[in-house]
């Protein structure tokens, strides 16, 4: 059973990226707000992480989403071609 979950979520590894990057501090928000900041592992001003696109992401990033930026990786990659 485990060599088979295994096998899905290696298969999964090609999921869909987002860079999200801090661009307003979380200072004078809500402190909920600054915790989901921390909890994407967001930690300075223009700080920018790499994330999996997935509904929990993207529901943290629904609730900063007028502190922080988001680029999808593929957008990146195409730009530099």
């Amino acid at each position: 059973m485990a060599k088979a979950k295994q096998a899905k979520n290696s298969a999964g590894n090609s999921a869909k990226m987002v860079t999200v990057t801090l661009v307003k501090s979380p200072i004078g928000f809500q402190k909920v707000q600054g915790k989901v900041v921390q909890g994407m592992g967001l930690r300075k001003i223009n700080h920018s992480v790499t994330l999996k696109d997935t509904p929990e992401t993207r529901g943290m990033i629904f609730k900063v989403r007028h502190l922080v930026t988001v680029a999808a990786e593929g957008a990146e990659s195409a730009e530099k071609k």
